[in-house]
């Protein structure tokens, strides 16, 4: 994209004077009304456009699309005596394939932790944390689209540039670079423990003679290349609409099966009693909990949980008919209801096993039996889920490092693929000698996550919003403000939480899995 101050006016057709499509605006202090002139009659379809993305116009040029690149949603080329031409990118993905492919991108493996979250924090303490996170999530993703929807960007990063020049764009781009990777990296991490597992169970093995396929480190190069890749490599977001569906049927699988695993009476009675007095009286410490420094995971789990936003505004761009309000109401339906799944996996994981339960779901249930039927499908279907998860997560990383390498190229199938392998070779080697996913978890989600949910959307709306629309002293900016503050004491409150519990010896995060 190219980062150029744009020119003031806009030479144009009489009949494209302010057509700005899909509730474009324009930046504080530029004029949007074009002048309307007669073009001379060599001219007369000749179009003179701005090098911006704030003034959009509905001119499109013929095989526009072919030449797009994937970091923008506008065309740009310069011809020798000719101004510079884009057209806005017009989407073709369905409503229902946006939400698919949000949801997607909002739960992943995130969901695996969140029973040791509530193992924590006790079931009433990790629902106003859920439900907080969850309204705060989709109040963010209000500002992005606020702040989009005035200079006309569709891009995290151009964003920032819009906001605070280079160093803007830069600062978001490398945290979508860090999250983004932190997750993927979590993804293979569940591969790379249970793939090897699974493999076990179905040819009731129980102790392997070192095979090559029963190795986790081979098995995440294998899924990687056969089948993280060739996904990765689709052009656009919207083609893994399909893939994105069948990834969160597979999460439906688990959650349904994980609701029926309560497997004693007296757990139906603790969830009944759950609404009345008794279960003050015989269970107070399942209601409300604290289990010490262990609780420093459980915000930062949460936030890592509804990170959605770095694949927003793609999603946005390559939506049918894209308006704020309707990719408003994508991010509301994603988010309710991936927190309703949330909350019942979690639910149900913790009230099984109690304070047993493991930071990774899945092996706790393991214990009860390695070749139970219904586990080996819950497994298979997580496997399935979170490696479908992938490549979705991977398309704002390969835009971000566009945005920050490569800002005024257009699409080149060389140096499309080469960036995703690149980023799959790396997120690899991570995997084979990281840590455990709590580790992954605490420390992504305490840097990255705070600035990509609180801090960059309200920084970025208080700088874009023009002052005569909206003065500093308004009630947005001022709740704009607060929210970057929230997000600034999460940070430092979920750090400090676990340098203190690495410093003391009982870190987690530093075992093995």
């Amino acid at each position: 994209m190219s980062e150029d101050k744009p020119a003031d006016t806009v030479e144009t057709a009489p009949a494209e004077v302010n057509a700005i499509p899909n509730g474009k605006g324009h930046e504080p202090g530029e004029e949007i009304a074009a002048l309307a002139k007669t073009p001379p009659a060599g001219d007369a379809d000749k179009e003179t456009v701005p090098n911006s993305a704030q003034n959009d116009s509905p001119h499109r040029t013929e095989n526009a699309a072919a030449n797009l690149p994937e970091s923008q949603e506008f065309l740009s080329g310069v011809d020798d005596k000719k101004t510079i031409r884009f057209t806005d990118f017009e989407g073709k993905t369905s409503f229902g394939m946006s939400v698919f492919n949000l949801g997607n991108a909002i739960m992943g493996s995130g969901i695996l932790g969140l029973a040791y979250a509530m193992a924590n924090t006790g079931v009433v303490l990790f629902l106003v944390l859920l439900t907080v996170v969850a309204v705060l999530s989709s109040y963010s993703i209000h500002l992005l689209l606020k702040s989009s929807g005035i200079v006309g960007i569709r891009a995290y990063e151009q964003l920032g540039y819009r906001a605070f020049g280079t160093p803007g764009k830069m600062a978001a781009g490398i945290a979508i670079t860090l999250q983004n990777i932190g997750a993927m990296s979590s993804y293979l991490y569940i591969v790379k423990y249970e793939f090897p597992l699974v493999i076990q169970a179905f040819l009731k093995v129980d102790k392997p003679a070192g095979e090559w396929f029963m190795n986790g480190n081979y098995l995440v190069i294998v899924v990687s290349i056969a089948v993280i890749l060739p996904l990765a490599l689709m052009k656009q977001l919207g083609y893994l609409g399909y893939t994105s569906g069948f990834s969160l049927s597979c999460m439906v699988f688990f959650l349904i099966s994980v609701c029926p695993g309560i497997h004693t009476c007296k757990l139906l009675i603790d969830m009944s009693c759950f609404l009345f007095l008794v279960i003050w009286q015989k269970h107070q410490g399942t209601i409300f909990r604290c289990t010490g420094i262990d609780t420093a995971y459980t915000i930062p789990i949460l936030a890592f949980a509804f990170v959605c936003h770095p694949e927003v505004l793609p999603i946005y761009t390559e939506l049918r008919n894209p308006t704020k309000k309707k990719m408003q109401h994508v991010a509301n339906i994603s988010i309710a209801v991936m927190y309703g799944m949330y909350f019942l996996a979690a639910l149900f994981g913790y009230l099984t096993f109690y304070g047993e339960v493991e930071p990774e779901l899945l092996h706790t249930y393991s214990r009860i039996d390695p070749y139970d039927t219904l586990i080996l499908c819950v497994r298979v279907a997580v496997l399935t889920a979170v490696t479908l998860t992938v490549p979705i997560v991977l398309f704002p990383v390969r835009r971000a490092i566009q945005q920050m390498m490569f800002p005024n190229k257009t699409f080149y199938w060389p140096r499309h693929i080469a960036i995703a392998a690149i980023l799959l070779t790396f997120i690899n080697l991570l995997v084979i000698f990281a840590p455990n996913i709590l580790g992954i978890f605490g420390v992504i989600g305490a840097t990255s996550a705070p600035c990509l949910i609180f801090i960059f959307p309200a920084v970025f709306y208080i700088r874009i919003v023009p002052k005569e629309e909206e003065p500093l002293r308004s009630v947005p900016k001022i709740m704009a403000a607060c929210f970057a503050g929230i997000g600034f004491l999460f940070m430092i409150m979920s750090l400090s939480f676990i340098i203190i519990d690495w410093t003391s010896g009982s870190s987690k995060a530093s075992s093995g899995h």
